[in-house]
């Protein structure tokens, strides 16, 4: 059954990463870590149903997936890195 998901597996432990970046993110911007963490949760969930429903269909499709999710972790994590540098250097400044 695992076989199944390797092809995607680099997107499994650098998506959760990610999560875990955007999530302390939002605590450091003041959001409610409930809230916040309730919310991560719900979404992690809905991706894993929907990528155990969905895996057999996107199997053809995989090196697309990876690439497009290796793109957006990128992209999420050059974001957050910039704006973590961003609020210490204001609060630096203050």
């Amino acid at each position: 059954m695992l076989e199944q998901y390797l092809p995607f597996m680099g997107l499994i432990i650098f998506g959760n990463i990610e999560n875990l970046i955007l999530s302390s993110q939002g605590v450091v911007q003041g959001v409610n870590p409930k809230v916040l963490g309730g919310l991560s949760i719900l979404v992690v969930i809905i991706w894993l149903v929907l990528g155990t429903i969905l895996t057999d269909a996107a199997m053809q499709y995989s090196n697309a997936i990876n690439f497009i999710g290796g793109l957006a972790i990128f992209i999420l994590g050059i974001q957050a890195v910039y704006e973590a540098v961003k609020n210490i250097r204001s609060k630096g400044s203050a």
